[in-house]
């Protein structure tokens, strides 16, 4: 097994924007873990009318927003010269993502459900295209299969940890300490975001 890990790992050296996008989007799924396999239980336990319809109509929201309003970002991020842009819309885009998970403890009707969900729409549609841009111009070459894969490979078992922890969290302790903490992770994960823009501000 050494050796296995010796060999893939051999001569492997990640550049610092692909790190602190990678650790950022790991702290910001984490995050997001906690609830979204519990999410569709809160709407029908919580929200006052609330129903597993409900969920179906708030992930259709989410999607719809994401999908209309990132074209046009993603058009104006393409088009508009250097990266100081890419980074403000990434930033201004997680932030958002945050706000949502703490609008979320305040919720009470479904209405309230799908306006957090267009927010969050919004706070999606202005992080990814930006985050992808900056990722696809800063991966390593040669090294694209194998960071694209660290960056799923972390993401993907650190949501697998926190989906179980999110539901055993709101069964003890209430949905308001999971949003909460889906809040704070995301903040946290915007943190990393800014040393990218640090290092960019760095190389000039």
């Amino acid at each position: 097994m050494k050796n296995y890990f010796r060999k893939v790992l051999v001569g492997v050296k990640i550049n610092r924007v692909i790190e602190y996008l990678t650790l950022s989007d790991i702290l910001m799924l984490s995050g997001w873990g906690l609830i979204n396999p519990i999410i569709a239980v809160f709407f029908t336990d919580q929200v006052k009318g609330g129903s597993v319809g409900l969920a179906g109509l708030a992930s259709t929201t989410y999607f719809l927003v994401k999908s209309f309003v990132q074209i046009p970002v993603a058009r104006y991020i393409d088009f508009k010269k250097g990266e100081k842009d890419d980074f403000r819309i990434m930033i201004f885009g997680s932030l958002i993502i945050s706000l949502a998970a703490f609008l979320y403890i305040f919720v009470k009707f479904p209405w309230q459900v799908i306006i957090v969900q267009i927010i969050y729409g919004l706070g999606g549609a202005l992080s990814y295209p930006s985050w992808l841009a900056i990722f696809t111009r800063h991966i390593d070459k040669r090294e694209e299969g194998f960071e694209w894969s660290l960056y799923f490979s972390a993401t993907d078992l650190c949501a697998a940890l926190t989906a179980g922890l999110g539901g055993l969290l709101a069964v003890s302790f209430g949905y308001k300490l999971v949003f909460a903490l889906v809040g704070i992770f995301s903040l946290m994960g915007t943190l990393f975001l800014a040393g990218v823009g640090h290092y960019l501000k760095k190389r000039g």
